[in-house]
């Protein structure tokens, strides 16, 4: 167990130096016409490879020997041929070198309302996944009464199909109708959750896999390019650092949260109390976005 908390440390070190690198690397790299293909973009990458983690990994738990050996292959390969890749891309570095030094997470004055509407519609759909990833599993084994890892592994990876496929038909939403309908649907996502845990069905859960999966990609790519129109040029990746860290930091309290109930209570418990936390998030972003645009903050965008 030591290992495995090590390893998924690192992994959140890893994810940390990279997302908000990589999300402002897309939007000064654009080649598209659309300015909303980077925020699309970032979404598409994200449930291409959640999946093919999780449609592989459970065909690789029922079907291969050494299962965990191999997913890890697997991702190394992945891991060294993105190395190679980025060795490739153009050098990005300004011409004038600056002793690197930590810097202390800043958003501009003038964003404020903005940034906290993405952050917190960037976080429903990272929260949303975390109750997914963390009880879907549990959910599919109590309701189909299957053990069944690659089937498991082929419904969830419906959900992250779906987010995929959506995120493909956004690139000409507005990023603020994006995240307005984000809240929405996730809140009609939330409702299916909670009727599946409470009348057992497996219907309602691949229900919830595929409205979730298009709640998702909408709060996720409105939430990434509100923030990216809105910020600054200079101030872009010290903007996406903290959308990042917030949101993250919901999601790790999100899955303990929900474990901590159906550990200590039960999986309907947790499914029930996250319905409700995560709805109330949905309102607020909902208000957030109303208040920006009468305040004219979202102007363009």
């Amino acid at each position: 167990m030591g290992f495995l908390f090590a390893g998924r440390v690192l992994q959140g070190v890893g994810a940390g130096l990279a997302m908000g690198a990589a999300t402002a690397s897309l939007v000064e790299n654009n080649t598209s016409a659309s300015p909303r293909f980077a925020s699309s973009a970032a979404t598409v990458s994200t449930a291409i490879g959640l999946t093919a983690a999780l449609a592989l990994s459970g065909l690789f738990a029922e079907f291969i020997a050494m299962p965990l050996v191999w997913s890890y292959v697997v991702l190394l390969g992945l891991a060294a041929m993105n190395i190679w890749l980025l060795a490739l891309s153009p050098d990005d570095r300004p011409t004038e070198r600056r002793r690197w030094r930590p810097q202390r997470p800043r958003v501009p004055a003038g964003i404020r309302l903005g940034f906290t509407a993405s952050t917190l519609s960037v976080a429903l759909a990272y929260c949303v996944g975390a109750i997914f990833l963390s009880l879907g599993a549990h959910m599919i084994r109590e309701f189909a009464d299957t053990e069944s890892s690659a089937l498991i592994g082929v419904i969830l990876a419906c959900s992250s199909a779906t987010i995929g496929v959506t995120g493909l038909l956004l690139s000409r939403i507005s990023a603020h109708a994006s995240v307005l309908a984000g809240a929405i649907v996730t809140l009609l996502s939330l409702v299916l959750m909670a009727a599946a845990s409470v009348f057992g069905s497996l219907p309602l859960f691949f229900g919830w896999c595929l409205v979730g999966g298009v709640a998702y990609a909408l709060a996720f790519t409105g939430g990434l390019g509100l923030i990216n129109r809105l910020a600054p040029a200079q101030h872009r990746g010290a903007s996406l650092s903290p959308l990042y860290v917030i949101a993250y930091a919901l999601q790790a309290g999100t899955a303990i949260g929900v474990g901590a109930i159906a550990t200590g209570g039960s999986l309907a418990d947790a499914v029930l109390v996250a319905a409700v936390v995560l709805g109330g998030m949905c309102v607020a972003v909902v208000a957030l976005i109303v208040a920006a645009r009468r305040g004219g903050h979202l102007s363009g965008v």
